[in-house]
């Protein structure tokens, strides 16, 4: 029965849609209209070897005069799993989405128009995964391929603040393989040996990320409940690039991207390597039923005290909890790819016209799969790696015709950079934070109508120079209601952010849309 709820005909749905928003700042009195066109297609299969939703909108907006200038967004987001054959599974992930450039910047909730501080991306992030078993022990492997893009973020900088570098685009590849055995099949403790290779190479200063991590671990029932677990390994990496370019004053070059400029021939300078490459860790596993398991863990690694764990309950189908507490090595590209493949494969598509689409938390419609943040990663477009380490937690309901959701989390960031070259002093060792929450609503009024809401608020903190804390909150409601074929669409929303010690920025908006589905 379970399954088969699961299970749907294949959908696939191109649109088109025309609206006209009316923008007004409250501060300066400013009222702006202008039109927007967009096409895109939804797909959707579900079954049980295929496991598809793709979600994905262009919108161009056409100013008037000018004082608005025509833009593009692209939104979507895509998430695969294929059962290829038994034991096989090809895993997908794609992204479309804008984010912030500078953590010390602007904030605007509202990410469309000629906001500050704003910039466009894409990721995505493909391969297969192999389980199988030699007797006893069941034996696991994976590959992953991912690809980031940033498009040039507009700005150099903020002033009066030292300048930093952005994200470009990067490659990585990680590999991953694993032999497990169960407590109770050859000895009254499971055994994992695991083992991993991963490398990015991005485009900025020409830096490159190589980790090797080989370890063990043992899981030791302790009660029916709960079982004790304890690892230990040896782990690898290096954070390496070269350069940037100088002028006569020592200081970076910024191209007309926004970007530092590569010095030519100048040498590759390690920016973070492991001085300490063993590690360990410690903790327990509560598992009272199938539905509801807690896992911890304390132990050494990065040369310091290192904390994860994650609890997740299912309340009901498409229901649930879900909180991950992670510290790691990342960087833009890895720890974003690392969020996508976290997602579900069926997800909530309801439009929020405002604040574009997939650039917070995402939220599952379907099984025990409640979602998840992509809030750590896209907090600002970074280009040197860091370690990462914060908190993510995500509540979905769905019942009859009411879905509700609720993400909040904390992520902080220490940065590393060579200390020996132009730009490296600024950046290493500096941290920046960022705190966020979101609600989400929606409520079926009839077979053609509806109506959603969504509430964010976002608190960002640090970074190089002097710069001052950064808050910004939004709020906007829809209503919908669809004639065949044909759907229209009414919005509104407030939106706000604050730099300490600068004005207030205050907007609403208003849209009026209509849509075409084929």
């Amino acid at each position: 029965m379970a399954a088969s709820a699961q299970q749907s005909r294949p959908r696939i749905t191109p649109h088109i849609e025309a609206s006209q928003v009316l923008t007004a700042d409250l501060q300066s009195g400013d009222v702006l209209t202008y039109s927007t066109l967009g096409a895109g297609v939804d797909v959707s299969v579900q079954s049980r070897r295929v496991r598809v939703q793709l979600d994905y909108n262009y919108q161009h907006r056409f100013g008037y005069g000018d004082r608005l200038s025509d833009s593009y967004v692209h939104s979507g987001l895509g998430r695969a799993e294929i059962d290829v054959a038994r034991g096989v599974r090809f895993d997908a992930s794609a992204l479309a989405t804008r984010t912030r450039a500078d953590i010390r910047g602007a904030a605007p909730t509202l990410l469309v128009g000629d906001a500050d501080n704003i910039t466009q991306i894409y990721s995505v992030d493909l391969g297969p995964s192999v389980e199988s078993a030699i007797g006893p022990v069941r034996i696991d492997a994976s590959y992953r391929l991912g690809y980031t893009h940033a498009d040039s973020p507009g700005v150099a900088g903020i002033s009066g603040q030292p300048a930093i570098d952005y994200f470009g685009n990067s490659t990585r590849q990680s590999f991953a393989a694993s032999a497990t055995t169960r407590p109770g099949r050859m000895l009254p403790v499971g055994i994992t040996i695991s083992g991993s290779v991963n490398r990015e190479d991005a485009s900025q200063l020409d830096q490159r990320y190589l980790g090797r991590n080989i370890g063990g671990e043992l899981l030791w029932p302790f009660v029916r409940t709960i079982a004790l677990v304890a690892g230990a390994g040896y782990e690898e990496i290096r954070v390496s690039q070269r350069d940037p370019l100088t002028d006569a004053l020592g200081n970076p070059v910024i191209g007309d991207d926004g970007r530092f400029v590569t010095a030519p021939g100048s040498p590759r300078r390690t920016a973070y390597a492991t001085d300490n490459p063993l590690y360990w860790n410690a903790g327990l596993i509560w598992r009272p039923s199938h539905r509801t398991e807690l896992e911890t863990r304390i132990g050494r690694r990065y040369d310091s005290w290192s904390y994860t764990g994650s609890f997740t309950h299912e309340i009901g189908e498409g229901s649930g909890i879900r909180i991950a507490v992670y510290d790691g090595i990342q960087s833009f590209g890895r720890q974003l790819g690392g969020a996508l493949d976290s997602l579900p494969t069926r997800f909530g598509t309801e439009a929020d016209t405002f604040s574009n689409n997939y650039n917070g938390c995402v939220f599952g419609t379907a099984g025990n799969a409640v979602g998840g943040c992509l809030n750590g990663a896209l907090q600002s477009l970074a280009a040197a790696n860091y370690r990462a380490r914060g908190v993510d937690g995500v509540i979905a309901f769905n019942r009859g015709q009411t879905r509700l959701g609720l993400g909040l989390g904390y992520t902080q960031r220490r940065f590393f950079a060579p200390q020996d070259a132009a730009g490296g002093a600024t950046i290493d060792g500096v941290t920046d934070r960022s705190y966020y929450v979101q609600a989400f609503a929606a409520r079926a009024l009839s077979p053609v109508s509806s109506l959603t809401g969504n509430l964010y608020a976002n608190y960002f903190d640090g970074g190089p120079g002097t710069a001052t804390p950064v808050w910004s909150v939004g709020a906007n409601a829809a209503y919908a209601r669809s004639f065949g074929r044909l759907a229209a669409s009414l919005s509104a929303g407030l939106f706000t952010y604050q730099r300490d010690g600068a004005d207030m920025d205050i907007s609403v908006q208003a849209l009026l849309g209509l849509g075409y589905d084929f």
